[in-house]
Parts: C-alpha cells; sequence; structure tokens
C-alpha cells in the first residue's frame, strides 16, 4: 500500500536542449494509477513518473527494493499523441470457492455467505499513444551514462515491460532513440493520430512535464498557448517515487506543468503502418547511426 508524502519541490529548471532518449507509448490498453486505493484503480490521463520510472528500472532489471534515486533524478516531458477514451473494467474476486479459498479480511479471516465476492473497478485509457523525451536533470557524466544504459536495457529489456500494469503491454519497441536534442525532435517527430477535420478542436495537441515549458522548442510558424502560463506548475501530482519496496512504496508530490500547440498538417503521421513509415522516414533523416537510429 503507498504511504503519500508531500516533499519541497525542487528548483525549477527550464526546458532546454540537451540529449535525451524518445519513447512511444502505444497500445490497445493503458493505465497509469494515480491516486487508486484498494478496489478502486484510476488511470492518469497521461504516463505518470512513476510509471516511467519503473519502466526503466524494469528495463534495468533494478528489483523492488533496489534505489532508484538515480532513475529519479530524470526529467520526463511528454506530447499526448491520443489522448485515448476512458474505459471501466468490472472485476469479481472470490466467488463461488470454498470458504477456505475466499479472499481474507482485514482481520485475517475468511468470508462467507454473500460477502465472499468483492468487485473491484479498474480504469484504463483505450487506443491511446504518447511520445515521451526522458532527459537529464544536469549535464552530468553519471546521467549521461545513465541514459545510455537505459537506452541499452529498452533495446533488450530484463524484465518484460507493460504501460502502467502487467496487463498492458506496448503494441511494439518502446525506444525509439537517443537524440542530442530530445526535445527539438519531441516537438517535430511525427504524431501517432490521424490528421483531424478543419477547425476541429482535436488538432490541439498538449505537452506535459515536470519542469517548465515556456521554453520549448516550438517552430515559429505553430500557434502556442501562452509561455507564460507554462512557466507556473498547472497543479501538482503524487507521483515522484521515493522507492518501490513492496512494503514501503512512497510517492511524492511535484508540480505538473501544460503547454499545448498546434501541429503543422505535415506533422500528423496517422495510424498503424502509415504512422511508422512516417516516423522510419523522420528518423532516417533526423539521426545519424550514432545516435542510436533503430532503424
Amino acid at each position: 500500500m503507498s504511504v503519500p508524502s508531500t516533499a519541497p519541490a525542487a528548483a525549477a529548471v527550464p526546458v532546454r536542449a540537451g540529449r535525451g532518449l524518445l519513447l512511444h507509448c502505444g497500445g490497445p490498453l493503458q493505465s497509469w494509477g494515480h491516486h487508486s486505493h484498494f478496489n478502486q484503480r484510476d488511470t492518469a490521463a497521461f504516463p505518470t513518473r512513476s510509471g516511467i520510472i519503473g519502466l526503466l528500472a524494469a528495463a534495468l532489471g533494478r528489483g523492488r527494493g533496489e534505489p532508484i534515486d538515480d532513475l529519479a533524478q530524470l526529467r520526463i516531458t511528454i506530447r499526448v499523441d491520443r489522448p485515448g477514451v476512458l474505459l471501466r473494467d468490472l472485476h469479481t474476486v472470490g466467488g463461488g470457492l470454498p470458504a477456505s479459498e475466499t479472499v481474507t479480511t482485514a482481520q485475517g479471516k475468511k468470508r462467507s455467505g454473500d460477502t465472499t465476492t468483492l468487485l473491484s473497478h479498474r480504469y484504463y485509457l483505450a487506443d491511446a499513444a504518447f511520445t515521451v523525451a526522458v532527459t537529464p536533470a544536469s549535464d552530468t557524466p553519471g546521467q549521461a551514462e545513465l541514459l545510455q544504459e537505459c537506452a541499452t536495457a529498452l533495446r533488450a529489456p530484463r524484465w518484460p515491460l507493460y504501460l502502467g500494469r502487467r496487463a498492458c503491454p506496448p503494441a511494439g519497441p518502446l525506444l525509439l532513440g537517443v537524440f542530442d536534442d530530445a526535445l527539438h525532435h519531441l516537438v517535430r517527430l511525427p504524431l501517432a493520430a490521424s490528421a483531424p477535420r478543419a477547425g476541429s478542436p482535436t488538432g490541439v495537441v498538449e505537452f506535459v512535464a515536470d519542469q517548465p515549458l515556456n521554453r520549448l522548442p516550438l517552430p515559429d510558424s505553430t500557434r502556442a498557448s501562452d509561455p507564460a502560463d507554462a512557466a507556473q506548475p498547472a497543479a501538482r501530482i503524487n507521483d515522484q517515487p521515493a522507492t518501490f519496496h513492496p512494503r514501503l512504496r512512497t510517492y511524492r508530490a511535484r508540480p505538473l506543468y501544460r503547454r499545448t500547440f498546434t501541429p503543422l498538417p505535415d506533422q500528423w503521421g496517422g495510424l498503424g503502418v502509415d504512422y511508422l513509415a512516417c516516423v522510419a522516414a523522420y528518423l532516417d533523416q533526423a539521426l545519424p547511426a550514432r545516435e542510436g537510429n533503430p532503424g
């Protein structure tokens, strides 16, 4: 059971150019737990810091009790390509079993009669897609080496990777590449979405991050929300992990920053094979082999 706590926010570091990883988080279902408790298992509208850090830890083969201090320092900026549709799944547990095999109560006893069946509501994002930039908090040798280790691990993960919950495998490889200017490419990489109809509000794409977005390197030709608003936290979210230890799992609050922009018409990459072809063409042009082009 998680033990939420609140810690002073780290000093705000403006978005800046820097080497980093780009990940594609897409699949039939995703579920990024935010404040789930007991029989209500919710999902955030985007990948959480704890979810992405846990994914990297799994790729590296770190046990739940091992330190994650280095991973917790990484910066995460997310582009919402497709927000998906919120799906609720009703689960039943314990029904039709002998009394000795039913769910154990908090008092250590077994349920009986009409109380043997428990209901839980689990929420998922269906058909969502996100592009995630993972960048160092500072230009230190340790952070640069950590990013390279993460890239290598994502290509051949030690343990299976999933999008929040174990029931949510990714639709394909997560790592798009290692980029010398990850945020520049995060803004310009083709979107995993079809072009909206003219005048549709769905033509606006959102970024969410753990750092101010007022210096996000958006093209001058695009329309974007006020950078002054993007420099201030839009909310606080309790998803900064201190440890994944099963008995000591702890999360701290941190600021959440948002910014929106309208992509250029040729940035909509479409779905399925069309999107993969657009991304492959972009990577062939934008990434020299030394930067980690998976192609």
